[in-house]
């Protein structure tokens, strides 16, 4: 049997605002990226989803993003290398605190939003972000985007790697992520989501938008918690792979062939 892992990102709430189905999500997936204060998140929501991720059996992974909770982390910045150090470092620390008061330990890091897109192909701001993991904790693996920057980085800077994949996102030729502000880059529709997972997982190959095909690697698969369809597309998803006799797992309970 074949293994991979499938996460979401949570914990996106803040002070009154709720966002996502975050109860309902942390029972399908295997892992969790959860925002750690910047673009979303409290110290409320953070210690409760830290809490309901492990009695879930889930594994944690802290979700860093810019300072921008008015545009949600998804619009770009310009910082110099130090503050990106200093912004990983900031945001890891606090979740992993919570995660240690709960009695657990965190598996991983994903940069969330416009850093995540941006380290994809700016490997100074990889190399910042890679870094600042490695100074918190040097065995948390870096999970980015498969084929990038950011994999690369973290691999220079001794962290082991975890190449993510996404269920609900259209690819460019360059086999980044088609922006949101274009038309049709989230997708909706369970069947075309498993149709592109199964894609990548049996063939290493996802179709862009341009019709060509892209070879990619991949460890974790993402569907995104603030995606209206998340919860559908999930179990699909999910119920997809195991038709196709692949299981999902944490990247911690298979990490050794990463």
């Amino acid at each position: 049997m074949r293994y991979i892992d499938l996460n979401s990102d949570l914990g996106e709430a803040f002070g009154p605002y709720n966002i996502g189905n975050d109860d309902e999500i942390l029972r399908h997936v295997t892992s969790v990226n959860i925002a750690c204060g910047f673009h979303a998140g409290d110290p409320n929501v953070m210690k409760r989803t830290v809490e309901n991720a492990l009695k879930n059996g889930v594994a944690i992974g802290a979700h860093p993003g810019f300072p921008d909770l008015e545009g949600f982390g998804r619009r770009n910045m310009q910082v110099s290398f130090d503050e990106a150090v200093n912004y990983i470092i900031y945001q890891v620390s606090a979740l992993d605190g919570f995660v240690k008061a709960a009695g657990g330990n965190m598996q991983h890091v994903k940069p969330h939003g416009a850093l995540y897109n941006m380290a994809a192909t700016d490997y100074k701001l990889a190399r910042a972000i890679a870094e600042g993991i490695y100074i918190v904790n040097p065995k948390l693996i870096l999970m980015g985007l498969a084929g990038s920057e950011l994999i690369r980085a973290g691999k220079a800077v001794g962290l082991q790697t975890a190449s993510e994949v996404f269920a609900d996102r259209l690819y460019t030729q360059h086999g980044t992520l088609l922006s949101r502000s274009e038309e049709n880059a989230v997708i909706m529709d369970k069947e075309e989501a498993a149709k592109q997972v199964l894609s990548i997982v049996k063939h290493g190959k996802v179709e862009s938008v341009c019709g060509r095909e892209i070879a990619i690697e991949a460890h974790s698969i993402c569907v995104h918690g603030d995606n209206e369809a998340a919860l559908q597309l999930l179990k699909f998803v999910k119920n997809s792979l195991k038709n196709e006799n692949i299981a999902t797992k944490s990247l911690i309970d298979f990490s050794t062939n990463i």
